[in-house]
């Protein structure tokens, strides 16, 4: 399978008899699958359908299903409601026996509220079904097209996330071959510093100060981290290559990477491997920068 991003757009469109129809589809990231639908009246059952079938093919990322629908060759007509108006003609005779007033006028009898009617076209059940079935399929052309992209923007984010795994490796290999994180590099910075306590004052207990060294020479070794930072390598190299819906268990490693950089930084007490290790977190927070795009 191959990876997908969660960003996308598509857009597709249609006629069916009197009804012409577009549907547009935005797709971005989030932590798991939200899909929302703005439908004119009418068309609210292609929801269930469409619904479904997004779920089949999409499993993260906020979609926004966006439909419009034009129906041309069908004008409204304007009728007048004739028991309104006689009823507002009798109102107003009745009116004038008792006040002194002006007849109604057309511009005034147009503007009361139920004189004036606008009739739909009655609406041909068979043209909405045909129009309805045309709109679902609308949809599954659009959904295949945002699904094509996503999995185009996942190619290109499998190779950037490649390069930053090969560059952590390479950083973490400077790491292993820093001259200042062998042990007789440890020894000889703790034995320096000794030496240094003990010509300041007699108190100090060599074999203690000695002790004490070999157990931070211990902690100070990095060996264990660069094992792990080695193994999340080669995980996250095979989440990629088998790809799928894999963006939540990349962000995971970027966590666990960050986890052993930070203390392969903290145990350092050398320039250069510090360097290193800071330079490699910077590789990972860019790893894991990428891997928020991935479905």
């Amino acid at each position: 399978m191959a990876l997908s991003s969660m960003t996308g757009f598509a857009r597709s469109h249609g006629t069916s008899g009197p009804y012409s129809f577009e549907w547009e589809l935005k797709s971005v990231n989030a932590k798991g699958f939200d899909l929302r639908f703005r439908m004119p009246p009418g068309f609210d059952e292609v929801e269930a359908v469409a619904r479904k079938r997004a779920t089949e093919v999409l499993s993260r990322g906020t979609v926004y299903a966006n439909l419009t629908v034009k129906r041309s060759n069908a004008a409204s007509t304007v009728k007048i409601n004739e028991e309104v108006l006689n009823s507002v003609l009798r109102i107003a005779a009745e009116l004038a026996g008792k006040i002194d007033a002006v007849a109604p006028s057309v511009d005034g009898l147009m503007n009361i509220k139920g004189v004036i009617e606008v009739v739909e076209p009655e609406a041909d059940e068979a043209e909405d079904k045909a129009a309805k079935a045309a709109v679902a399929a609308a949809f599954e052309e659009a959904l295949t097209a945002l699904a094509a992209m996503r999995k185009r923007e996942g190619t290109t984010l499998g190779e950037l996330l490649s390069q930053r795994l090969n560059e952590i490796e390479a950083l973490s290999q400077k790491a292993e071959a820093a001259p200042g994180r062998k042990p007789e590099a440890i020894r000889a910075r703790l034995a320096e510093q000794i030496a240094t306590l003990l010509e300041a004052s007699d108190r100090f207990d060599s074999d203690r100060l000695n002790q004490e060294a070999l157990m931070m020479a211990t902690k100070a070794d990095i060996r264990e981290e660069l094992d792990r930072i080695a193994s999340h390598i080669s995980q996250s190299r095979e989440m990629i290559k088998k790809g799928g819906p894999v963006g939540r268990r990349l962000d995971f490693l970027a966590q666990e990477f960050n986890r052993e950089v930070n203390t392969c930084c903290s145990k350092s007490n050398d320039l250069e491997l510090t360097s290193t290790g800071l330079e490699m977190k910077n590789v990972v927070e860019q790893f894991r920068e990428q891997v928020q795009n991935l479905e």
